[in-house]
């Protein structure tokens, strides 16, 4: 096994493999992530080609942003089920099959088969759970860093992929443009077949931090449907206000970040007069500071009173959405926003994972993590639509904006009906452990 042989390499050198796991799991969120980013670019070529308005594109946007979050709480039995590789190889090839068919399609229901129901199912199979189960799994130190590092992960292949796309688009076409995703994706299958292992004990590892001789706990054998096994914990906590205040504090992180600024922030930069790539860099720009703010938050998820985090994190940004329709929509002028929107992008994801795992335990947290992150992606198909027709209809994206704006400042208050978690004792607390 190659894996393994490779492990025995890097322990001679005093290199964990964990870091390669983590590794493969980042270039896996980058690629598959990228590919749910890449239509935000295309709404006005689309228009352009086929004559579909906004708000046509945009539904069938929000169904891919909807099932890449409904997924979430299946993706997590799934992995439990058919391990780690099983899953990501089937995500990519839905993903591969969802973009090739996209370049034959002529009607606007094509568009809804393809890059609504496949890419959302395929990407959504790999959402922010993976991360989750990946460094809960292989990390004991360094668990609330790594989260945010792959965490950070989705939000930056959403953006990361942008300004190529948009470039491409303007000197080759949009169909061309699609081609560095399908790349990316070829090389993340390869990795993930060579490289990806699912649990340290499958190659004679204990997890990073962990001390040595520590035997891995006996694993009852996953039999239950990964169907059901997601509705019965929700059921179990269907009537847990934490729950519900968490999902719906996630709803509307979904609804100010995914659903209003990756989908719409182009077209809404054109319409004050910016070209498409222009629009893409300061998206990129914001996807660089998310991945140092998701870094960052996933260190002080480890130190801080997660509900303090989250009120700042979900004030600051209704702020910035707030100035959002005020600022000079002229690449300077929207740096600021840039930097102050980007370091608070998914900022939200460590502190909702610890706040998950405190409420609910860790042997459930993965997949309750699960639904709560669907409410995450509810929130963004809900704005995604929401946003295409009041630009539809009303010929302006302000009152969306307005919208989030005020909902973040909603959610900063909301987050305040959590008890109050464990005591910070300077030791990370332990992070949500996905049910074994």
């Amino acid at each position: 096994m190659l894996a393994q042989n490779f492990s025995r390499w890097l322990q001679a050198r005093n290199i964990h493999y964990a870091w390669v796991v983590m590794a493969v799991a980042f270039l896996t969120a980058v690629s598959t992530a990228g590919a749910v980013g890449i239509p935000g670019a295309l709404i006005r070529p689309l228009t352009n080609e086929f004559g579909w308005d906004t708000a046509q594109i945009s539904s069938a946007l929000a169904i891919r942003l909807l099932l890449f979050g409904l997924m979430a709480p299946f993706s997590a039995a799934l992995i439990e089920r058919y391990g780690l590789q099983r899953v990501i190889l089937s995500a990519i090839t839905m993903i591969l099959v969802g973009i090739l068919t996209a370049l034959v399609m002529q009607q606007v229901w094509h568009l809804v088969v393809a890059w609504g129901f496949i890419i959302g199912i395929g990407s959504g199979m790999t959402a922010i759970v993976m991360g989750a189960i990946v460094s809960t799994r292989w990390f004991v130190k360094r668990r609330g860093l790594v989260l945010g590092f792959l965490t950070a992960s989705n939000a930056t292949g959403q953006l990361v992929f942008l300004p190529m796309v948009a470039w491409m688009v303007d000197h080759y076409g949009w169909r061309q443009a699609l081609m560095p995703s399908v790349i990316a994706l070829l090389v993340t299958a390869l990795l993930v077949l060579l490289f990806m292992v699912d649990r340290p004990s499958d190659i004679g590892l204990t997890a990073f931090g962990e001390e040595p001789g520590t035997v891995a706990p006996a694993r009852a054998p996953v039999t239950q449907n990964a169907f059901a096994r997601a509705f019965t914990a929700l059921f179990e906590v269907s009537g847990s206000g934490p729950f519900w205040v968490l999902f719906g504090t996630f709803f509307i992180s979904g609804l100010s970040t995914a659903g209003i600024i990756q989908t719409h922030f182009i077209p809404l930069c054109i319409d004050y007069g910016m070209t498409a790539v222009v629009a893409a860099s300061v998206l990129a720009m914001m996807g660089m500071f998310d991945f140092i703010g998701t870094i960052a938050s996933g260190w002080l998820s480890d130190r801080y009173d997660n509900r303090v985090l989250l009120f700042f994190y979900y004030g600051l940004r209704g702020l910035a959405l707030l100035y959002l329709p005020f600022a000079d929509f002229s690449f300077w002028g929207l740096a600021f926003f840039a930097m102050f929107y980007g370091l608070d992008w998914i900022a939200t994801v460590p502190p909702t994972v610890r706040l998950a795992a405190q409420n609910f335990g860790r042997e459930k947290a993965g997949i309750i993590f699960g639904w709560i992150f669907a409410g995450h992606q509810i929130g963004a198909a809900v704005a995604a639509y929401g946003a295409g027709i009041s630009r539809t209809i009303l010929q302006s994206y302000a009152p969306a904006y307005t919208v989030a704006a005020i909902a973040c400042i909603v959610a900063a208050f909301l987050i305040w009906l959590l008890r109050t978690p464990e005591k910070v004792t300077g030791r990370p607390p332990a992070a949500a452990v996905p049910a074994k």
